[in-house]
């Protein structure tokens, strides 16, 4: 039985799971947050048993990663009976740039190809290689893999993904649109083709991954074609804390009005903007909802924007897709605030879009559709699993085979 765990190494957290993938069994989970404070959490829950959480820890990384060796290895918590028995790891990595096309088992020369791309993603590569140097460590027998967030999108035709800039400037400093969340992307699209009873090549689909962070990809014959997110995250509709999309020209603005450097601006447009900087109350959408509804008129600009602008995104699409067959929703708003699907697809009545209420207000657990049995468009509540798309890809290179 191959046991995989499933590493993802975030700037402040630490998300793992391990599958049992014979019998393609979750057999723990858990993550660590808020990891360089004294208020770090940590949660971690073995299948079958009840979860296991503590708060108001003071841990750094190193610490933290300690912890997570541990508990997977404890007598009472622990499903494994020593770090032997793992087979494989799998490690999410946000960026792979132009060199990684694919998932790729991981020496050192990957490790300072990695480390290259950190100008690219210097929140999120530099993390995801500290685990990978952990994981070698604790578990040296185990094959190392990595997946990226990236892969996904190395298909887009060049006219989607090249910017209107000199050339030379982006061959020479690797400037170009790169895409995130493309795992989940990846997976909800062949979860929705599998559903229908459909081969992923018959499809045109829309498929948004709306959480904190919000992409939307077109897809076509298996082929992604075009992603809202670019160069970095940033780019793109505007989500919970992030701008979006903007007139470059507002940076060296901002930068003149305001007396910060650029890294400052930047960092008012990633973590200070979006539903947060508009409403001025949360990026939360469940909070903001309740502001709306209690007639806080700033919360309902917010979720305006956020509304209109992935409306807009969705229909800039279509004619890249020349049609559409299904539309896809997931992620934690995208599965679970029914208010913002249904107010997405009201502008897509046009294309013979219609929902059915009671199905998209309904709590269903796994693959739903909420459109109607007359729709046009086959609307789908998809839940994402990244996690096991990537172990799925670990054991595939584990095994020698080609993902």
């Amino acid at each position: 039985m191959m046991k995989v765990l499933v590493l993802n190494c975030g700037s402040s957290s630490i998300k793992y799971s391990i599958f049992e993938m014979t019998q393609e069994q979750k057999l723990a989970s858990g993550i660590v947050e808020k990891i360089g404070t004294n208020d770090a959490t940590f949660f971690h829950h073995k299948a079958g048993s009840e979860p296991v959480t503590e708060v108001k820890l003071a841990l750094d990384y190193a610490t933290a990663m300690e912890k997570v060796a541990q508990v997977i290895v404890d007598p009472f918590h622990g499903v494994l009976k020593d770090y032997d028995e793992l087979e494989a790891v799998g490690h999410r990595v946000v960026h792979g740039g132009d060199r990684f096309l694919k998932p790729v088992r991981i020496d050192e020369s990957v490790i300072q190809e990695l480390i290259a791309l950190f100008p690219l993603a210097p929140l999120h590569n530099p993390p995801n290689v500290e685990g990978i140097r952990w994981a070698k460590d604790y578990f040296p027998q185990a094959v190392q893999v990595a997946v990226f967030d990236t892969s996904f999108y190395q298909q887009m035709p060049k006219y989607a993904h090249l910017y209107g800039l000199p050339r030379q400037v982006s061959q020479q400093y690797g400037i170009r649109k790169y895409g995130f969340h493309g795992i989940s992307h990846a997976y909800v699209a062949e979860q929705a083709a599998r559903f229908l009873g459909k081969g992923l090549s018959e499809l045109k689909l829309i498929t948004c991954h709306i959480g904190n962070g919000v992409s939307i990809t077109a897809t076509a014959d298996g082929t992604p074609l075009d992603t809202s997110m670019g160069f970095t995250p940033l780019e793109g509709v505007m989500m919970g804390t992030r701008s979006g999309s903007l007139d470059p020209a507002i940076i060296p603005f901002l930068k003149e009005k305001t007396g910060k450097s650029a890294a400052q601006v930047i960092e008012m447009l990633n973590h200070e903007s979006g539903l947060l900087g508009v409403s001025g109350i949360s990026h939360d959408l469940r909070e903001l909802i309740a502001a709306m509804e209690s007639g806080e008129q700033n919360a309902k600009l917010a979720i305006d924007i956020y509304v209109y602008q992935m409306q807009k995104m969705i229909g800039s699409f279509l004619p890249v897709l020349r049609g559409l067959d299904v539309l896809v929703f997931t992620a934690g708003v995208g599965e679970n605030v029914p208010l913002i699907r249904k107010r997405i697809c009201e502008a897509f009545r046009f294309l013979g879009v219609a929902i059915s209420d009671e199905a998209n207000q309904s709590a269903q657990s796994g693959i739903h559709r909420i459109s109607t049995s007359s729709s046009k468009v086959e609307v789908l509540v998809v839940p994402t699993n990244e996690e096991w798309m990537i172990a799925t890809q670990t054991k595939a290179l584990a095994e020698g085979r080609k993902t």
